[in-house]
């Protein structure tokens, strides 16, 4: 049997492996993803007395948070806070909706940017390690590749890049959980949301944290995949 036929078959063995091993974080992303597009088109229909963009300004305003800009950006749940250029970005449909489903993802981007002018040490440490966490993220599997075809102390320091990406993803978990929180804090206090429609909101919010987890658990699943492979094969 030629050799790159044999490398062929195992390469396909080790995937087959790895996506065994980490299939309870696939599942539960797959279930999340479905639960978050469910959560969102049924919140969807439930009318909101103000679009997304405007329960937006005024959760920043009575925070007397004033120097965030709202702004839309183009994309499906593209919904993100950017802490350099202190901006909320809102989807179109988001920053336009009037739904629950609209103001439960904006609130939360506010949560976002409550954390940023509070200083919230998770946020910070969380936004220190993006740079890290991004090339840890590109260089881990060019590295582990290198280092089991041509020098295999390569595959240890892949590895340790591939940690820094499930610390990343450690930190953003009470990030994530937290933003959601602050989010319900104030909907029905400041009227944007009535008591009865809160449960809407919820079921969004929690739904979008779930995926959270899921990415969370997977890259972990994936650092002991790496972690036990080398080990057994140094064995």
């Amino acid at each position: 049997m030629p050799l790159a036929t044999r490398m062929n078959g195992k390469e396909t063995a080790v995937f087959g492996y790895y996506i065994v091993f980490i299939a309870p974080a696939l599942l539960l992303a797959l279930w999340a993803q479905m639960k978050i597009k469910s959560s969102y088109a049924q919140a969807s229909q439930v009318p909101s007395r103000m679009s997304g963009a405007a329960a937006a300004r005024k959760i920043l305003d009575r925070m007397g948070i004033h120097d965030v800009e709202v702004k839309q950006v183009p994309g499906f749940l593209s919904d993100h806070y950017d802490p350099r250029r202190k901006v909320l970005c809102l989807s179109e449909e988001v920053f336009h909706g009037r739904s629950m489903a609209s103001v439960g993802i904006a609130a939360h981007e506010v949560g976002h940017a409550i954390q940023d002018a509070h200083r919230y040490l998770p946020l910070v440490v969380r936004n220190a390690a993006v740079p890290a966490a991004s090339f840890g993220s590109n260089a881990s599997l060019i590295l582990l590749v290198l280092g089991a075809i041509i020098f295999p102390p390569l595959i240890w320091v892949g590895i340790l890049l591939f940690g820094v990406v499930v610390f990343f993803q450690l930190v953003n978990l009470p990030v994530e959980f937290d933003a959601s929180s602050r989010a319900k804090d104030h909907l029905v206090e400041w009227g944007i949301i009535s008591q009865q429609e809160l449960p809407h909101v919820r079921k969004v919010l929690n739904a979008s944290a779930m995926t959270y987890v899921a990415a969370t658990l997977q890259a972990i699943f994936t650092l002991l995949f790496y972690i036990l492979r080398l080990s057994g094969n140094r064995r």
